[in-house]
């Protein structure tokens, strides 16, 4: 049992009885300490009027005049994107459902940085005490971008791309983000702190530090762990079970349906099931092929039904990988959402 990623807000949320996550004072007055909002030295009168109203009572309209009174213009303009952020959060009666609500329409409107807050969040909630080490640290990977490097010796790498950027020279961090924004290395000559079934428990003392690097070669742990973390995510949004496994390739002549897990794999299947040519650098910057299989075909589609959806992960031309976890609630096959 562990409680893991305290500063994400988990613990100010309440639960419906169905297991689901509810918006609570506490967790929209946590969002008002955040830096942006938090006032300063300089701050104005208007400013300080406003913040101290909101919390004291966090769901308050707050009026023309009131944001008016903010000289500073970024504040202003953060105070503006907050209560944008709240209408989002209270729109809906659980949060599943105002995060599912944030894709739908014209687009997202509010920064990505609270987005992946809220992907934590659900995340958390959705492994529970009980998740082992590589999958939570597999589930990283859904809210914070990847820095990936392929090395010598064929090892497929993904540290923290915020963590290898603030620590690539820093004393006291080994050769890990060096080596992976120059590429190349050879493991052996490189001081890398990678998690691996052998050294899982460290990962509880660092839950919080985004600083352990994972193997994605297939036949590694970190995999088979991200693929336990997306089928859980797809039952507790969409209330159907799926498995989720590696795959080599797609050797389907009935191949009906694919979800890119990011929008570079996305590009990729979407030519390739188009027939179309793909250059090799792209092709070579395709990291894992996976296969979903619904527990009830009668979920899906009837015209579909039983038939395997395959999913991918990609890096860009940078090496990032950024996963839309979303990519899997909103474009699977589904007769119906729950």
């Amino acid at each position: 049992m562990h409680n893991y990623w305290r500063q994400c807000g988990y613990g100010l949320l309440d639960k419906t009885a169905d297991g689901h996550l509810v918006v609570t004072d506490a967790f929209l007055r946590s969002l008002l300490e955040r830096p942006e909002l938090a006032p300063v030295a300089e701050s104005c009168a208007g400013e300080l009027a406003l913040h101290h109203a909101l919390l004291d009572h966090p769901r308050a309209e707050v009026t023309p005049q009131q944001l008016a009174a903010v000289s500073d213009e970024d504040a202003r303009a953060n105070y503006t994107i907050w209560l944008r952020f709240r209408q989002r959060l209270l729109a809906q009666p659980t949060l599943e459902g105002s995060y599912m609500q944030l894709f739908r329409g014209e687009g997202v409107d509010v920064p990505p940085l609270l987005v992946q807050q809220l992907t934590q969040i659900l995340l958390r909630h959705i492994l529970g005490a009980e998740a082992s080490a590589l999958q939570v640290r597999a589930a990283e990977m859904l809210f914070r971008t990847q820095k990936v490097s392929v090395l010598e010796d064929g090892q497929v790498m993904a540290a923290d791309d915020e963590t290898v950027e603030r620590h690539a020279v820093a004393a006291g961090f080994g050769t890990i983000g060096e080596m992976l924004k120059q590429g190349g290395a050879p493991l052996r000559t490189a001081e890398l702190d990678v998690l691996g079934e052998a050294n899982a428990d460290a990962y509880w003392q660092r839950d919080e530090s985004h600083d352990l690097v994972i193997s994605l070669n297939h036949g590694q742990p970190a995999l088979v762990a991200l693929c336990s973390v997306l089928a859980r995510w797809v039952r507790h949004f969409l209330g159907t079970g799926v498995a989720i496994a590696i795959e080599r390739e797609i050797d389907d002549e009935q191949w009906v349906w694919h979800v890119g897990l990011d929008a570079q794999a996305s590009a990729v299947l979407n030519d390739l099931y188009q027939g179309n040519d793909v250059a090799p650098e792209r092709m070579e910057r395709m990291l894992c092929l996976f296969r979903l299989q619904f527990d009830e075909p009668s979920v899906m589609r009837p015209e579909i039904a039983g038939r395997p959806v395959y999913l991918a992960m990609a890096m860009d031309a940078g090496g990032r990988l950024k996963l839309k976890p979303q990519n899997l609630l909103l474009n699977l096959p589904l007769a119906r959402l729950s």
